[in-house]
């Protein structure tokens, strides 16, 4: 696999690292959905309402394709896309799994002006449905940072010079065999543990931690399934007095032990087509899973041991026909005993967390009418709601029981990756430093959402 590097001078870069490395972490988006990996964005003195004269773009950089979101963190922004080779034209649908020829780019900018630092980039052939780019979101820490690529080749990068510490490739490495979307599911950081959805043919590697520093495997959990690993990533949760690491499969949810990759409990949830793809979310002791095709569910965890029960499942299996929430891309948020999310054809949704039972449904935030896949993402932020929809919107709404109460939209990025029918953008945000960070397949763009006093 050829690779090739290119970074900042030595002195220009270490005065960059002197001038940007002071910033507080608080105000970083280091990896998937924010600092807690729960979507909530804590800054404030953030702007109630969008100015008549527009927001205001702090800069903008070039980047190819991709569906990762960026990261930002220690004054530097992380992003990954894939540069298709020139002499092939893209299939001719994007369901096609011909394989294309092509560039992984990792791309490390300067969070204040968006000036490339370093980039490393390795020669990586898609075979893919919707062979558009990267999936998953770097992730920093303690000067490192870690990228997944959509045929599992996984890096781990000194955050400052772009040098590579460590790589794995689940393909060579494990006999992974890429899922049709391929490898999707967001790395989870946990203590000196990377903890990865691998999906090897070897028993007992669906999911695999590697040391963080060295890339030494730690422990292997869990058969791959025949649909493959899915696409959902782990998370962590607590109840009673357990630590679980949750892992959401195309046969099932389980609860692993986090230190050992032991399986505490096994509940099965057999996924059409493989798509375990929202993160479960918690609240209290209950455990929200939803699907595109197979509908909700909700587990209750046992606060004495690690054990789980379902609580409620929903009535439809039909991903037109819906009764409660059937998610694709939008990881829901739970809130004072609601759900809020958005349903298989961009329906914005509200239940009731102790039934499932429907409270209201509106179309208004991704763009008034019912399309397949359709979405928008949930970010709270203090006592309101921003939402990115797949149109390149940026909406400020009240989400409660009573109903969908939008404040404010603009739009903020243009969308580029090709839907039957329409145009879209379905890259997740970053926010940080006051601003949000967006993502297309030609740009990059820092934009500002500060309150003005």
């Amino acid at each position: 696999m050829p690779i090739r590097q290119w970074s900042l001078p030595a002195g220009l870069a270490v005065l960059l690292w002197i001038s940007t490395g002071t910033l507080a972490s608080a105000d970083d988006w280091p990896q998937w959905l924010g600092p807690q990996r729960d979507g909530i964005w804590r800054e404030t003195g953030i702007l109630k309402k969008f100015p008549k004269g527009g927001l205001k773009r702090l800069w903008s950089a070039p980047v190819a394709q991709g569906y990762s979101g960026p990261a930002v963190a220690n004054g530097k922004v992380f992003v990954t896309d894939w540069v298709r080779d020139s002499k092939v034209k893209p299939p001719a649908s994007a369901f096609s799994r011909s394989a294309l020829p092509g560039t992984e780019r990792i791309l490390c900018l300067n969070q204040s002006d968006g000036k490339l630092i370093w980039k490393h980039e390795y020669e990586c052939n898609y075979a893919v449905s919707y062979p558009g780019g990267p999936r998953c979101t770097p992730l920093y820490s303690d000067g490192k940072v870690y990228t997944l690529g959509t045929m599992g080749h996984l890096f781990c990068f000194d955050a400052g010079s772009g040098n590579v510490v460590w790589s794995k490739d689940f393909g060579k490495d494990y006999q992974a065999k890429v899922a049709i979307w391929g490898h999707a599911a967001h790395p989870l950081l946990d203590g000196k543990k990377l903890i990865c959805l691998v999906g090897g043919q070897p028993n007992n590697t669906l999911v695999v931690a590697f040391d963080k520093d060295t890339g030494k495997e730690i422990w292997r959990s869990v058969d791959t399934p025949g649909e493959g690993p899915g696409y959902c990533p782990p998370v962590i949760v607590t109840v009673g007095k357990t630590r679980q690491l949750i892992i959401w499969d195309p046969e099932a949810v389980r609860g692993l032990d986090p230190e050992t990759g032991k399986v505490h409990w096994t509940v099965p949830f057999q996924i059409r087509a493989g798509l375990s793809i929202p993160m479960p979310r918690l609240d209290g002791d209950r455990l929200f899973i939803t699907a595109f095709y197979n509908g909700p569910m909700m587990l209750q965890l046992a606060q004495d041991k690690p054990a789980a029960r379902v609580l409620w499942r929903g009535r439809s299996n039909s991903e037109r026909k819906t009764d409660g929430l059937h998610s694709i891309m939008t990881t829901p948020f739970l809130k004072d005993g609601y759900i809020y999310g958005v349903c298989s054809y961009g329906q914005m949704r509200c239940l009731r967390i102790d039934s499932g039972e429907r409270v209201w449904e509106s179309l208004e935030a991704t763009g008034g009418k019912e399309e397949r896949w359709g979405h928008a993402f949930i970010i709270p932020n203090g006592d309101r709601y921003f939402l990115f929809n797949e149109h390149g919107e940026l909406i400020i709404a009240n989400l409660s029981p009573d109903g969908y109460l939008e404040i404010d939209r603009t739009k903020i990025i243009q969308p580029t990756n090709s839907m039957p029918g329409r145009w879209v953008v379905w890259m997740h945000p970053a926010f940080a430093n006051k601003s949000i960070y967006v993502r297309n397949d030609n740009e990059i763009v820092a934009i500002s959402l500060e309150e003005k006093k």
